[in-house]
């Protein structure tokens, strides 16, 4: 992707934010919480001091719909570049900074507290993001047939580590009711879930990346 289309979608997702962030405090201060706090739809009726905040809503899941049709364009073309080339995508490793939006994963815990809603864990699994940063390191390399056995190795060593992890996790669960509570057990294999994921999808890229600078490294040093 290029730089000036990523700075595009950095300061559309900032406006977005800011513009979110002024209709919840708007909605918090003078129009008594609606549409912030939860509240039954049914009974739902249209005032117009509900406007900032459906507003701000729509505009949220149009730049939500513009990632997704410019990840998918980037992705499309990544692809049709690697076949043509034979190397890897071209990656900006700064890209690597989306997995800190894994830290949103703690929403949990509130949301589960307040509303009784578990969805927020998911974010957990964007935690996964951060191996774009060593994906990013190895953008346009050669995929030779030592690239592809590197690659292999690093993925069949995430997936018995990941593997190991959910075992370890459907033996201790299924010992009965967490805490005495068996929503626990839900929220928990939620939780391990999303990182496990996250777990498989960084290591997969740094594993990938330290054999083939290994190598490298190797080589330079036989010479």
């Amino acid at each position: 992707m290029e730089k000036s289309k990523i700075k595009t979608v950095v300061i559309l997702g900032a406006i977005v934010v800011v513009l979110l962030a002024a209709a919840c405090l708007y909605s918090i201060l003078f129009n008594d919480w609606r549409l912030v706090a939860l509240m039954d739809f049914s009974e739902y009726v249209f005032r117009p001091q509900d406007l900032p905040m459906i507003l701000s809503g729509a505009l949220l899941v149009l730049y939500v719909i513009y990632l997704c049709v410019l990840f998918c364009g980037a992705a499309i073309a990544g692809s049709r570049r690697t076949r043509e080339t034979n190397t890897t995508r071209k990656l900006n490793p700064k890209l690597g900074l989306l997995g800190f939006a894994g830290f949103l994963g703690f929403l949990g815990f509130w949301s589960y507290s307040e509303f009784q809603d578990i969805t927020p864990f998911i974010f957990f699994g964007f935690f996964g993001f951060f191996g774009f940063f060593y994906e990013g390191k190895m953008s346009s390399t050669l995929m030779d047939e030592r690239f592809v056995e590197n690659k292999l190795r690093g993925e069949a060593a995430a997936h018995r580590v990941t593997q190991v992890i959910l075992l370890l996790t459907l033996i201790l669960l299924s010992r009965g009711p967490l805490l005495g509570n068996l929503e626990y057990n839900l929220i928990a294999v939620l939780i391990v879930l999303s990182l496990t994921y996250a777990l498989d999808l960084f290591l997969s890229e740094y594993l990938l990346y330290r054999y083939d600078r290994s190598e490298q490294l190797d080589e330079g040093g036989e010479d």
